[in-house]
């Protein structure tokens, strides 16, 4: 029984509307965009007005607007009143007020009529209310789920209906799910080379949609009355995670009915055309950029005006807005037709500075008119090469890509003009194949018929063999994506029963490559064919790997994975092993969500695997991947590396990296580089290299000699090719062959370099004065999405830059320089004297936002950040080389410098302006400075919850005096977020934060310069501007001295706090109760190590079996008797060179330093010294070193007054440790300052545990206060054994794996080896083996490679 009343009552739902009456309802639509906490800013607008609705016949309606009145809102929410915007709304008033028609049966709505003075805003908003209208009921069913037409598109929508026995009315609720549309009315910009990382948002989502809408229904003599609806849309988006905070943009719509009217609505009188369906149309929200509004009355006159201002306001320095001004520029232009741009091109093409602003503003225009433009000036001539593919290049990524652009780019490409130039056509094609792809991304059902010239080109290329038109093909398909394009891409590859293995190998890998865009879009249709590549053994190994590749982005399944490890089992290729198998390894380290499944499915396949091939070295091909991401701020970074190696040749075949970043659900492969030696790698294949039975040092002086024979090499084929891909596109490659060497080296060594020389040695002579200024629209990324109101909400990110820079150059050359500069010889230039003066003043201005909120052609509101940066760096400097006297000297000149020379600002802000009051923008900082708010949630929900005041902003100013210069530096700090309302990321980002840089001249005498000087030669200690001395400790005066500077340190140390003791005390005892640690961790029991032998015979080598101590100890001796020799080898030998810094005072009192290098060659012996040049200063820092033997060297750093304060010693010496060749560094110290010291003691703290985490073994044993001791020992090519001696705690580690084979063969030494060679017997053989780096035969073929460069051999070593 039930059931049949609920069936008779859905029946009577579908409201009507009877004929010959009015039905007037109130409508009221509010937008508001902001955070949903009460107590901050918001922004947002509301329609009030009533709405007449009477039929024409039984399926046509008209609808009227009455008394609408707009209002406006930017204020504190809910505190602050909207405000009307009377002038808009009586601007509109006679358009909102005219009637539209609109075809409506059984709750459906079908067409829209309205005659063509309805503009597509003011149609929207007629839109928003037939949204309300539209009812897809049934009548059998109360609960049920749909995809629903809508104002938004067609979306999921579910239905619950109910019927109110007492209240004598029926409630409809709708509910729509906003993420899940079949077709989503939405414009993106910016996002087409983006993918949508959809693990990324399935338990996380950066952008929520819904909508619900509640009606009820009641009964009225002609069927159901909608007696009231009311909406409620929320647009929710976060760049974080949603549950950290997010913005909001709400939309709220209530239909109230009023009463019923005879008077009918009458049609205006004008043809009413079919201006679509329910649907949203877009009007021009893509041209109207949403951080300015702009009233464009007069397009050409207004461009004018801010070129002019862009060109006079960035002179000397960037101006503030210029950033902003130049996108109201590119916003001007996209309103403006091709009439009116060839206006203001023809008025400015001959103005340079006006042509530059110009062509940096076309191009990122982005509208068809402008790739025709810049097509018909290149053809036309009126545009140089490099400006046209600047141009071009940027237009093609910036424009819409609609059949019409496509088509103009295709005639382009095919032009004769640009055939005739291969590198431009490459371009040209290869923005073609983008401009697909980009096309098909907005069009997914894209037509197959636009690769069709592609795919005719890759057709006749084949059968003439033309393989750069084949190569230029396949990269043309690989940036198009298109699934249609893999049959033709098939075709051309090895081992599917086809041609392909007649054709080169770098066709064969492009062919592959190609196929990456398209595993992107079908998977499953490139994962077979990759698969079949990489098991085909008949094909060559870098086609193998390359198919490796796209493979695992294809993201295969753990079956495929998994019969690919299983393959790999019997493989007999090395390389391919070992690809593939570092390839599943690293990938089973992978975090990103969309590589989850791959990760899993690697990390069953690499159980599948030996372990052994983990021991392979880098010398296989190997294939890396890394990445971060971190799920509750949704961002994250990839990279990866492929390196394809040749067992017959030292060089790697290919060399790939690839970086990858993921942010707000979103994933894009930033930029990739390739390089391939496949021409170069065929070449030496020929080559003697090539022999298998030789070893690798063989093979590599062959290679190199080969690699000297350059000009042996083919002519058919290239030597290398290079490619770059930006956001997963090819934007530019380059194929190096003989012919381009052939044609280098003339213009690298022909008169052309000599005849630039010259120009700009005498321009430098005249004087060079440039001003430049260099736009950029970094960043234009936007998705409009249309609300319920039938407003448009957009969420955008706008970035663009200007840098400026005026530079002043004068050069003075004496004697002057010969007319024939070519004669010049070595002798004539020693003699010159060349002085140099310049001055720049670099400036840098930056402007980003990032907004949410209504934009359209007449009204926008909304929240916005804005980041400010602006620098300006002057600099001004002078610069003398004086050759033959060996004098180079620069100075520093004092420069008017501006009030900050770096400020940076970023504020979120809640702004709303009409078209009408353009200069009645109002604007409300988000989080107000004297805010009241809520902790957690609003007030009105929890009134018992006391509320928190939000604190104070940070303000805080940091000032740093440098000496001797007089320039003080300030850093003033201000910052005030909403961090009082949750302890989140976005809290702590809204509000407002600045930080801004002050340098200015501190108190005391004024610096006229700053000098730094350097002389080289016997003239160094002429030069000097203090004479050095240190003391002789064997003097009176010396004793005499440090028996006084004894004295202060020993105050110092009786001053100490007592705590550093203290300190001690508890350091012991917690090492002593650390030691009780589990014996993973710490090991008590003595560890076995052999000591280390000095391997090489030295007059001053301890005998066999002495101590360390012993050793150490003669050691030590050895360097302090030569420094007993001469204490201050300035006292014996000239300085080598001096270099003097100082700061040049009005007062001319001596401020700086000054650094002397000695060196005595009779004792290998070097010695710095640094002296301050200030009167009565003798604090110095000195270095000495000397070279012991060839196997050892000391070095002593010693600082302080006459360098006797602190000093630490450093020794490193080769030697063996047990059997295997080793090399020890040691550093003692006698006194270090007390900062040291303490740091020293907090971070030995945390060695045992960084120690456990790295797999050191740990010993608690109490070495040497004041030494630490690492030795290094090699057992083989593959490992490393390494133990360290600090105080209190011995570490080691044994065979540490080394991440590539060393090149020198490592063979243990007997301890007879070792006797026989401490006795002073000949081990010049051994030594090789053992500690040279490189092994001899190697240096010897290093030797032949050097010679084969002397002339006659095709290159001149200078």
């Amino acid at each position: 029984m039930r059931a049949v009343v609920l069936a008779l009552t859905v029946a009577l739902v579908v409201p009507e509307f009877a004929p010959d009456k009015t039905y007037v309802y109130n409508y009221e639509a509010l937008l508001l965009g902001g955070l949903p906490q009460e107590g901050l800013a918001r922004a947002g607008i509301k329609l009030n007005s009533k709405v007449h609705l009477s039929a024409i016949n039984e399926n046509t309606f008209l609808m009227k607007l009455m008394d609408p009145l707009i209002h406006e809102y930017a204020g504190i929410w809910p505190k602050d009143p909207f405000v009307p915007a009377t002038k808009l709304t009586s601007a509109l008033a006679a358009q909102l007020q005219i009637p539209i028609k609109f075809e409506y049966a059984n709750g459906v709505v079908g067409k829209v009529f309205a005659p063509a003075g309805v503009s597509p805003t003011v149609l929207n908003l007629h839109r928003g209310i037939l949204n309300i209208l539209q009812l897809n009921l049934k009548k059998t069913q109360n609960i049920y789920e749909l995809q629903e037409d809508g104002a938004q598109g067609v979306c999921r929508t579910h239905y619950v209906i109910s019927e109110d026995p007492k209240a004598n009315h029926i409630t409809v609720t709708k509910s729509k799910d906003l993420s899940h549309c079949q077709e989503r009315i939405m414009k993106d910009v910016g996002l087409a080379y983006t993918e949508r990382c959809a693990e990324c948002t399935e338990r996380i989502k950066s952008l929520i949609e819904t909508a619900t809408y509640n009606y009820i229904m009641k009964p009225a003599s002609a069927g159901v009355l909608i007696a009231e609806a009311t909406v409620q849309e929320v647009h929710q988006f976060s760049p974080f995670n949603e549950i950290h905070g997010a913005a909001q943009m709400e939309a709220k719509q209530t239909l109230a009915f009023v009463e019923i009217e005879k008077t009918p609505v009458v049609p205006i009188n004008a043809d009413y055309l079919a201006r679509g369906s329910l649907q949203y149309e877009f009007a021009t929200e893509i041209l109207q950029t949403p951080i300015h509004l702009m009233k464009i009355s007069d397009a050409p006159a207004q461009i004018i005006e801010v070129l002019k201002h862009l060109v006079e306001n960035n002179v000397d320095m960037v101006h503030e807005d210029a950033p902003l001004k130049f996108v109201q520029l590119i916003q001007l232009l996209r309103f403006s037709t091709m009439e009116n741009i060839e206006a203001i091109w023809a008025q400015f093409k001959d103005k340079p500075a006006y042509r530059r602003w110009l062509l940096d503003a076309l191009p990122s225009v982005g509208t068809p008119v402008i790739v025709k433009f810049i097509k018909e000036k290149f053809l036309a001539g009126e545009l140089t090469l490099p400006e046209f593919i600047q141009a071009l290049v940027v237009a093609l990524q910036m424009v819409t890509a609609d059949l019409d652009t496509i088509q103009l780019t295709a005639s382009l490409a095919m032009h004769e003009k640009i055939a005739k130039i291969p590198a431009l056509r490459e371009v040209v094609m290869l923005g073609y194949g983008s401009m697909i792809a980009k096309h098909c991304v907005a069009v997914p059902t894209c037509s197959a018929e636009l690769l069709g010239p592609i795919h005719e080109i890759a057709a006749e290329a084949t059968s003439k063999n033309n393989i750069p038109e084949i190569t230029l093909a396949l990269k043309v398909l690989g940036n198009a994506g298109h699934p249609a394009s893999l049959k033709p891409i098939m075709k051309l590859l090895p081992g599917l029963r086809t041609a392909a293995t007649s054709l080169p190998l770098s066709v064969q890998v492009d062919a592959i490559l190609a196929m990456r865009n398209i595993a992107k879009k079908e998977p499953k249709l490139v994962q077979p064919v990759a698969l079949q590549l990489v098991l085909d053994r008949a094909l060559h190994p870098e086609v193998r790997m390359v198919a490796c590749i796209v493979l695992f982005e294809a993201k295969p399944s753990v079956a495929l994975v998994s019969s690919l490890a299983g393959a790999l089992k019997t493989e007999t290729n090395m390389h391919v092993v070992s690809f593939a198998y570092s390839h599943i390894k690293s990938l089973t380290r992978i975090t990103a969500p969309d590589m989850a499944a791959v990760a899993g499915a690697a990390n069953v396949a690499i159980k599948l695997m030996s372990r052994k091939l983990d021991r392979l070295s880098f010398r296989f091909s190997r294939a890396l991947q890394w990445d971060f991401y971190h799920t509750p701020l949704m961002v994250g970074a990839a990279g990866s590396a492929y390196m394809i190696n040749d067992a017959a040749t030292i060089l790697p075949r290919a060399v790939v990296a690839k970086t990858r970043a993921y942010l707000a659900g979103a994933a894009a492969d930033v930029l990739e580089i390739g390089l391939r030696t496949e021409g170069i790698q065929e070449a030496l294949l020929k080559s003697p290299a090539a022999d298998e039975s030789v070893d690798r040092i063989t093979k590599i002086k062959r290679t190199l000699r080969a690699l000297t024979n350059w000009k042996d090499l083919p002519n058919n084929q290239p030597l290398a090719s290079a490619y770059i891909k930006l956001l997963g596109q090819e934007v530019a490659f380059v194929k190096i062959d003989k012919t381009i060497i052939e044609e280098a080296i003339p213009l690298a060594t022909g008169p052309k370099p000599r005849q630039l020389l010259k120009a700009a040695l005498k321009a430098l002579q005249e004087g060079i004065a440039l001003q430049y200024a260099k736009p950029l629209l970094a960043a234009e990324v936007r998705r409009i999405l249309p609300t319920a109101v039938g407003v448009p909400m957009e969420l955008s990110l706008y970035t663009a830059a200007v840098a400026a820079a005026r530079v002043n150059v004068q050069a003075t050359i004496t004697p002057p320089l010969p007319e024939e500069i070519e004669t010049m010889t070595l002798e004539q230039l020693k003699k010159t004297d060349v002085q140099l003066q310049a001055e720049a003043r670099p400036s840098i201005a930056l402007q980003t936002f990032a907004v949410m909120g209504v934009n359209t052609a007449l009204i926008q509101a909304a929240v916005m950040a804005r980041g400010k940066i602006r620098t300006i760096t002057p600099g001004k400097v002078t610069a003398r080389a004086d050759i033959l006297k060996g004098n180079y000297k620069v100075e520093a000149l004092p420069v008017e410098v501006p009030e900050h020379i770096a400020a940076m600002s970023f504020e979120t802000l809640a702004v709303v302006r009409n078209i009408e009051e353009p200069t009645a923008e109002r604007t409300v900082p988000l989080v107000p400075e004297l805010a009241v708010q809520n902790s957690q949630t609003p007030s009105s929900e929890n009134p018992d919850e006391v509320p928190v005041r939000a604190p104070a902003p940070f303000d805080k100013t940091l000032c740093l005096a440098v000496p001797y210069i007089e320039i003080k530096g300030c850093v003033e700090l201000h910052s005030h977020n909403a961090a009082f309302i949750r302890n989140a990321p976005l809290f702590y980002i809204i509000g407002q934060h600045s930080a801004r840089a002050t340098v200015a001249r501190a108190e005391g005498p004024a610096v006229e310069r700053l000098e730094l000087e350097v002389q080289v030669g016997p003239r160094a200690a002429e030069r000097l501007l203090k004479q050095i001395s240190l003391i002789d400790e064997e003097t009176p005066e010396g004793k005499a001295f440090l028996l006084k500077l004894r004295e202060i340190l020993e105050t110092e140390d009786k001053n100490r706090p007592v705590s550093s003791e203290s300190s001690s005390s508890r350091s012991s005892s917690s090492s002593s109760s650390s030691s009780s640690m589990s014996s993973s961790r710490v090991t008590k029991t003595a560890t076995i190590m052999e000591p280390f032998r000095k391997f090489h015979k030295d007059r001053y080598l301890a005998p066999h079996g002495a101590s360390k101590k012993v050793s150490s100890g003669s050691s030590a001796s050895s360097f302090q008797r030569i420094q007993k020799q001469a204490k201050f080898l300035g006292n014996a030998v000239p300085p080598v060179f001096a270099v003097i810094a100082r700061a040049v005072r009005v007062d001319h009192k001596l401020l700086g330093y000054q650094l002397a290098a000695y060196f005595d060659k009779p004792t290998a012996r070097v010695q710095l010294v640094v002296t301050s040049i200030a009167e009565n200063d003798n604090q110095k820092i000195c270095m000495d070193g000397a070279l012991l033997s060839k196997h050892k060297v000391t070095a002593k750093l010693a600082w302080g007054p006459e360098c006797q304060q602190y000093a630490v010693t450093a020794k490193a010496e080769a030697g063996v440790l047990g059997e295997f060749p080793a090399a020890r560094l040691e550093l003692e110290w006698e006194r270090l300052p007390i900062t040291v010291t303490t740091y020293a003691k907090k971070l030995s703290k945390h060695i045992p545990m960084a120690a456990f985490q790295a797999g050191f073994r740990l010993e608690r044993v109490m070495n040497s206060e004041k030494e630490i001791e690492l030795t290094a020992a090699l057992p083989n090519q593959r490992s490393l054994n390494v133990i360290a001696r600090i105080p209190e705690m011995t570490l080691s580690r044994m065979a540490i794996p080394l991440p590539f084979r060393l090149l020198f063969v490592v063979s243990p030494i007997t301890h007879a080896d070792m006797v026989l060679c401490l006795r002073g017997s000949i081990c010049n053989a051994t030594e090789s083996v053992i500690m040279s780096p490189l092994d001899a035969s190697f240096v010897m073929g290093f030797i032949d490679f050097v010679s084969l460069l002397q002339p006659g051999h095709g290159i001149t070593v200078w």
